[in-house]
């Protein structure tokens, strides 16, 4: 997993042919952006999980190679409930652009794509790729599940993207004294923990207790420097709670619109890589009691 490089002519011809097979003529401009007016039911089209995405006892790899010697493993968690789906859409239009942008920069960056619920409620609610460095990205990101579920508690279970990568992931940056990147895309608060129960019947791992967003983020800043991209829309009513919870992130903190989400993964990705050290972020304003964060 992990050969090959990005190329724009790649994602056009499987874009091209994945969506005539769906009887879709697809449009595209100068820059590989697909100009098609697609909706997220015609661009998203899995009914269930994806084999591939499956996260029962996985360990995605992004191995150094010959071809990719200094590895950049960047892992991109989007939210798969029913508000977030306009949002798929608009990076899946402009995949290919992000794609080759961060190709210029970045010459060994690796993507893994993983789609989160709620693990309260939903049936899948964690899906993860394995790292791939070529169009196979855009193969996975066509692959997600829009359950469009979510419960009432007000937050997903974006921290399931730090967990997968801590105990689902083998990343060679590590023994190199480097970090992998996290980019949780999302519109709601963040979780307070994560539900022992729920969790070990997705990933088959055996857990203690429910796992603590504060002891699980301390742990992940090891290994990851951690983002969240706030999705701003007009369903943000909770803007200001979402804010708080976010909090203790700081500057990794981010709000994008549909507009500029796809400018603001790049950004960040590309800060994050030329910046030697991360910021460590402020956790002191930040109410934790035993069962979690409280706003």
């Amino acid at each position: 997993m992990g050969g090959g490089s990005w190329t724009r002519d790649a994602f056009k011809t499987y874009t091209t042919s994945t969506y005539a097979t769906r009887g879709l003529n697809v449009t595209y401009d100068a820059s590989g952006t697909i100009t098609s007016n697609l909706s997220h039911q015609q661009m998203f089209t899995a009914r269930r999980i994806n084999p591939d995405l499956d996260p029962m006892n996985v360990m995605r790899e992004c191995k150094d190679t010959e071809e990719h010697p200094n590895t950049v493993p960047v892992i991109i968690s989007l939210d798969v409930t029913g508000s977030m789906s306009q949002t798929a859409v608009e990076i899946a239009k402009k995949l290919n652009v992000i794609m080759t942008d961060l190709y210029d920069k970045i010459k060994d960056i690796e993507f893994c794509i993983m789609g989160i619920g709620d693990l309260y409620c939903d049936d899948s609610p964690i899906q993860i790729s394995q790292f791939e460095s070529d169009v196979r990205i855009a193969e996975h990101l066509d692959k997600l599940w829009f359950e469009f579920g979510g419960g009432g508690n007000m937050y997903e279970s974006y921290t399931a993207a730090w967990y997968m990568g801590l105990r689902h992931c083998d990343l060679d940056c590590w023994k190199r004294g480097e970090k992998g990147i996290i980019i949780t895309i999302g519109d709601e608060r963040v979780n307070p923990y994560l539900q022992k129960n729920e969790l070990q019947n997705l990933t088959g791992d055996n857990l203690q207790s429910d796992i603590n967003t504060k002891y699980l983020y301390k742990e992940a800043l090891d290994k990851f420097d951690i983002y969240h991209i706030q999705v701003n829309h007009d369903r943000n009513w909770d803007i200001d709670n979402i804010r708080k919870s976010w909090d203790f992130l700081g500057e990794n903190y981010k709000e994008a619109n549909l507009d500029n989400i796809t400018d603001t993964i790049v950004d960040i990705i590309v800060t994050a890589r030329t910046n030697a050290t991360n910021t460590a972020a402020n956790l002191s304003d930040v109410n934790y009691s035993s069962d979690g964060i409280s706003w």
